[in-house]
């Protein structure tokens, strides 16, 4: 060997592998995502259980909206009915046509009246409805969101 090769061998030194530090180190790694992996399942399923009870309080209240129209819608056609069937009576008993055509005026005002309350009425249970049914999705939202800034 030459002095410039002997020299050269003689300063590298190479590091040591010490097996035990890691695996020490490869276990405290392992430990560590083990961990946040449970950290993370458990945010997972609180926040799958949190999304399934906004869900089943959602459509219970929808299931609930649509039997309050239905009621409604019921209602209007008996009420509908019922004015028909007066006002057929009342043409019937009618004596001239000049009385006919004033009692289908009247007939006709008075539904045109009723159209638009029952019109009304029905915008307003369809705004209380989808403010209600909305509601429980809008807040398991919003305590989402408030759970993430937090983190």
């Amino acid at each position: 060997m030459t002095k410039a090769a002997a020299k050269t061998a003689e300063t590298i030194e190479f590091p040591t592998f010490d097996a035990d530090k890691t695996a020490d180190q490869f276990r405290a790694f392992a430990e560590k995502g083990v961990e946040q992996s449970k950290e993370a399942y458990a945010k997972m399923k609180t926040g799958a259980e949190n999304a399934q009870k906004a869900m089943e309080s959602t459509l219970e209240t929808a299931r609930a909206a649509g039997s309050e129209f239905s009621m409604k819608s019921i209602a209007a056609a008996r009420a509908n009915t019922e004015a028909g069937f007066a006002h057929l009576e009342a043409l019937v008993a009618a004596k001239s046509l000049s009385e006919v055509i004033e009692l289908q005026t009247a007939f006709l005002r008075k539904a045109v009246e009723t159209a638009v309350e029952q019109g009304k009425d029905f915008q307003a249970a369809s705004t209380k409805a989808a403010e209600e049914v909305s509601k429980p999705m809008k807040e398991a939202f919003e305590s989402t969101v408030k759970e993430l800034k937090i983190a």
